[in-house]
């Protein structure tokens, strides 16, 4: 079809999308998906039977697409369908496809170490950083929200605020980290953020 006689169905899909605030990045994917099925059926895609979409999914196998772009197609024809065309049927004709589930890289005690060393001055402040999030398994963003007072020393305890999803939680804390946190308080003494943006240690040049 022309640009001109699908430009109606796309200006309601947008304004669905934006009713629930979707953003950019979605709409734009969103909006990629259902071209793709527009493309394929070489008609509206709003006039798309049951059939068409079992096609359109085997014709996406055929064509080795990624689980992600399968899926995100997916998502974006769901939306298509239950919203915009208030086809809500027509989902139960759209399967999500399972990725493939790669093993995780899991260095050994002698790398953890080796990469520990590596970590550059000057002072404590990233070997604290790097030794708290491989020692009580913290994100990065986790790290750099870190408080002093979120270290519970008589507890040996790390209280996490608004971590993934949003959520709360605590995280052990070995003593030889405590030790570690110890060392690079003393040396940098970090008022508010454990890990501020701009250290205090400043390196001398000559």
């Amino acid at each position: 079809m022309t640009e001109k006689a699908l430009s109606p169905l796309r200006q309601r899909i947008v304004k669905d999308m934006s009713i629930r605030g979707i953003g950019e990045k979605a709409q734009s994917a969103h909006i990629r998906g259902v071209k793709d099925l527009t493309n394929f059926l070489g008609r509206s895609p709003n006039t798309a039977t049951s059939e068409d979409l079992r096609n359109y999914q085997l014709k996406m196998k055929e064509n080795d697409v990624s689980a992600s772009t399968f899926n995100s197609r997916i998502v974006a024809l769901r939306f298509f369908f239950g919203v915009t065309c208030s086809k809500e049927e027509m989902k139960r004709y759209m399967q999500f496809q399972r990725k493939p589930a790669g093993q995780p890289v899991v260095l050994s005690v002698e790398e953890v170490g080796y990469l520990l060393t590596a970590v550059p001055g000057p002072g404590l402040k990233f070997l604290a950083a790097l030794g708290i999030s491989y020692g009580a398994s913290l994100r990065a963003a986790e790290v750099c929200n870190l408080r002093f007072v979120n270290i519970d020393r008589d507890r040996m305890i790390i209280h996490i605020e608004h971590g993934k999803n949003g959520k709360d939680r605590k995280a052990m804390l070995s003593s030889s980290l405590l030790d570690l946190l110890r060392d690079y308080w003393r040396e940098a003494w970090p008022e508010g953020w454990l890990f501020p943006g701009k250290s205090k240690i400043n390196l001398v040049v000559p």
